[in-house]
């Protein structure tokens, strides 16, 4: 699978763009705040339905203008794909696949995979654990259809047990038969996520270790390991124990909800003594990790999208990093950077062929490379 053209219409600061793309690795080249990593961005929304970067579709459309459309023309098995996403002030959102609109947004899920590697990424490590359970969700609803509808059930539940735990509260009536049939809802979504988390991370970390292994070329010793209080002990009694706290403070404080990822480099936590380089490789092997999971799930390669990747790797895991990924384990690749001269030095040394695109306030222009 991969993208042969790429058309924008006021979006974010293009106004009009068409790009004839290379099926190997698409550099993107230009002064900060030219409109790089807006590429990325509608490339992401071809696969998610959505920007990487903002969750409010109608800040996409540029400045002035009425709607936005972005529209995708992909080979995939030799067949071809056309895949776009519109979008008018005040109306609903619009996806198609071949001109025929979808109408659930989730039915796109995972039928064009990419993966996202961002300096935004740095909050999967140093924000809470909310971040990082998103993270494995994305990952998960990719491959898994089902995860995604049994993820949309248990929230429900959950805003549902809560609003009983606030009218408790606020009206001093409480119905422990009613309690019970909504912990008996939470805990049946729940522990289908649990199980599918668990079998998903038993094939994710040895796949982690050894991308973090290969970049860092064994020099540092890095786990990460799945917390969720489901592997001690049944769902069922952790919320019959909690529910004087949970009346207490008008919530649910127990449950899949609360999972996280423990992220640790020589034993310590990553986010408290990892250092900028040590925490943007090991966001690197998450993604890769992420992409190397997809492919094996899905049978094909998905579009692996890095912005602004150069920042804060020394030279060696620069090149590590290219070399990996310009090699037949991955498909087609689109990079962002300032320095056209960088990019174009870094893969003239491993002797990879490049696209390069010159970006310029919202203009792209493809530039052979000599």
């Amino acid at each position: 699978m991969w993208l042969e053209k790429l058309t924008l219409l006021n979006f974010k600061n293009y106004e009009e763009a068409e790009l004839l793309l290379s099926p190997t690795v698409n550099a993107f080249t230009g002064d900060n705040g030219a409109g790089k990593t807006n590429l990325l961005d509608a490339i992401h929304y071809l696969s998610l339905c959505k920007s990487y970067f903002n969750p409010i579709d109608t800040q996409q459309i540029r400045t002035h203008a009425d709607f936005f459309m972005v529209q995708g023309s992909f080979d995939k098995d030799g067949a071809r794909e056309v895949i776009s996403c519109s979008l008018k002030r005040n109306q609903k959102k619009q996806f198609r696949r071949n001109k025929k609109e979808y109408q659930r947004l989730a039915d796109h899920i995972g039928l064009f995979p990419s993966v996202m590697i961002s300096p935004n990424d740095v909050d999967i490590i140093t924000e809470g654990s909310e971040e990082r359970r998103r993270f494995v969700d994305n990952v998960i609803s990719q491959t898994d259809a089902q995860y995604l509808d049994e993820l949309i059930v248990y929230n429900k539940n959950l805003l549902n047990r809560n609003a009983m735990l606030k009218s408790i509260a606020e009206r001093g009536s409480y119905d422990p038969e009613l309690l019970s049939i909504l912990d008996d809802q939470l805990v049946v979504s729940g522990q289908k996520i649990f199980e599918k988390r668990k079998d998903f991370m038993a094939v994710f970390i040895p796949v982690f270790q050894k991308h973090y292994q290969y970049l860092t070329e064994d020099a540092e010793q890095a786990e990460l390991k799945y917390e969720s209080p489901l592997f001690d002990h049944d769902f069922h009694d952790l919320l019959r124990s909690s529910v004087e706290r949970d009346r207490f403070l008008q919530r649910t404080t127990i449950g899949i909800h609360k999972d996280d990822l423990n992220f640790t480099v020589h034993g310590m936590p990553m986010k408290k003594f990892g250092s900028q380089g040590q925490q943007k490789s090991f966001l690197i092997a998450l993604k890769l990790a992420q992409y190397s999971f997809l492919q094996l799930k899905k049978g094909y390669k998905p579009l692996l999208l890095l912005d602004d990747i150069f920042d804060k790797l020394d030279d060696k895991r620069i090149r590590k990093l290219m070399t990996m990924v310009s090699h037949d384990d991955f498909g087609q690749i689109f990079i962002t950077d300032t320095s056209r001269e960088r990019i174009e030095g870094i893969f003239a040394a491993i002797g990879v062929e490049l696209t390069t695109f010159v970006v310029s306030k919202g203009t792209v222009s493809h530039e052979k490379n000599e």
